[in-house]
C-alpha cells in the first residue's frame, strides 16, 4: 500500500522537498494508524524544511506539527475505528514521520479524540497555532486579565497564525482594547475586522534605544516573535503586567533588566505547546470547541499536498496571513 506525502530529504548538504508516493512501511511505528483528512501549516513547517531551520535532525522526513483524521486500526483500547482524532505536537513532524502525508502512524499517547463541537477541518484551522494562542489566553486570564475587560491587550505577530487567533479568541471572551502589532501595512483592514480595535506598525512602536523602563502603556500582551519586541514591551509594562510569550521569530536572545520585574511586578510567562499533559492538552481542546471556537474563521485558506511548498516559502519570506490548512485527497 502507498500513500502520498510531502517528504524532506538531505543529499550533499543540501534540503530537498517532493511530493511523493510512499510505501506505507515508511511511516514509523505506533499504536494507531489514522486517514487523515487536514492538516495545517505552522512556522515551525516552515523552519523543517530549511537548512539549518533547528527542528529536523534525521532524514528522510515527513514534516507537518498537525493533523486531524479518522482511525483506520488502532492497538490502543482507547480509540476505535472510524473514531475521528487529532493530534498536535509531542514530535510530529520533527522526529516522528508526520500530518503532510494521506495516512499517519502515532503513538495513542499523542493522541486528542475530535470534540463534538469541531469537525476535523476546523480542528485544523486551530491546529498548533490555535492551541498555542489559547494556552496564550489561558496563562493570561490566571494572571489577572478576567478581572478587566477594559485592560490594554498587546498581540505581537498580529498577522500570523498564533497572533492573529489570538486577536479573535479576546474579541470574543469580550476585551474591548485588543492592540495588533505587525509589519503589514497592508493587513491593517483585516486586523481589525478580526477583532483588534487598532493596530500599531512595528516601526513605530519599536524606539531608537530600549530603555530598561519606559512610559506604562500595556496591561498584557501575547508575543509570538521574541527578541527585541519583549524587551520593548517588559519595559512599557504596567504594574502587575504579564506577558504569555509563545515564539522568537525575531530572535532567541532577550535584552532586558530586572528593573520591570522588581519595580513593577512585572510578569513574563512562558508557554509550550509541544509537551502540554494530556489532561491540560484536552481542557484547552474543549475551550477551543465552545468559549474560544473563532470558527469559522476568516483568514483561513485551503490547499492541497501539492501547494504546500509555496506556503512553506511564504513563511520562510514573512509575507504570509492567518492560516492556511491541507486538505488530504
Amino acid at each position: 500500500m502507498k500513500l502520498s506525502a510531502l517528504i524532506i530529504n538531505e543529499t550533499n548538504e543540501t534540503i530537498t522537498l517532493s511530493t511523493e508516493e510512499t510505501p506505507i512501511e515508511t511511516l514509523d511505528q505506533g499504536d494507531v494508524t489514522i486517514q487523515v483528512a487536514y492538516s495545517s501549516v505552522n512556522y515551525k513547517d516552515s523552519l523543517a524544511v530549511k537548512k539549518n531551520g533547528g527542528v529536523i535532525r534525521s532524514y528522510p522526513m515527513i514534516p507537518g506539527i498537525d493533523l486531524s483524521g479518522t482511525v483506520l486500526t488502532s492497538n490502543d483500547e482507547r480509540f476505535t475505528e472510524g473514531q475521528k482524532v487529532l493530534v498536535t505536537g509531542y514530535g510530529l513532524g520533527v522526529t516522528h514521520m508526520g500530518g503532510f502525508a494521506e495516512i499517519a502512524r502515532v503513538p495513542g499517547d499523542w493522541i486528542v479524540p475530535l470534540p463534538d463541537e469541531l469537525n476535523l477541518k476546523e480542528a485544523m484551522v486551530f491546529g498548533t497555532a490555535g492551541f498555542t494562542a489559547a494556552l496564550s489566553v489561558q496563562a493570561l486570564e490566571k494572571n489577572g486579565l478576567t478581572q478587566n475587560k477594559d485592560a490594554t491587550i498587546l498581540v505581537t505577530g498580529a498577522t500570523g497564525g498564533v497572533g492573529s487567533l489570538a486577536i479573535a479568541m479576546l474579541k470574543k471572551l469580550g476585551y474591548k482594547n485588543i492592540l495588533a502589532l505587525s509589519r503589514k501595512k497592508s493587513a491593517i483592514d483585516s486586523l481589525k475586522k478580526i477583532g483588534a480595535t487598532d493596530v500599531l506598525l512595528l516601526d513605530e512602536f519599536m524606539p531608537e534605544k530600549i530603555k530598561p523602563l519606559s512610559k506604562q502603556t500595556i496591561d498584557f500582551a501575547i508575543d509570538t516573535v521574541g527578541g527585541d519586541v519583549t524587551s520593548a514591551l517588559l519595559s512599557q509594562l504596567r504594574y502587575d503586567g504579564s506577558i504569555a510569550i509563545c515564539g522568537n521569530a525575531a530572535g532567541i536572545n532577550l535584552n532586558t533588566t530586572v528593573l520591570p520585574f522588581i519595580l513593577r511586578n512585572a510578569t513574563l510567562l512562558g508557554i509550550d505547546s509541544v509537551n502540554v499533559p494530556m489532561k491540560e492538552r484536552l481542557v484547552i481542546w474543549q475551550r477551543l470547541a465552545t468559549d474560544l471556537n473563532v470558527t469559522p474563521y476568516e483568514l483561513t485558506n485551503e490547499i492541497s499536498l501539492q501547494e504546500l511548498s509555496e506556503t512553506l516559502n511564504q513563511l520562510q519570506a514573512g509575507t504570509h496571513i492567518g492560516r492556511t490548512i491541507v486538505k488530504m485527497s
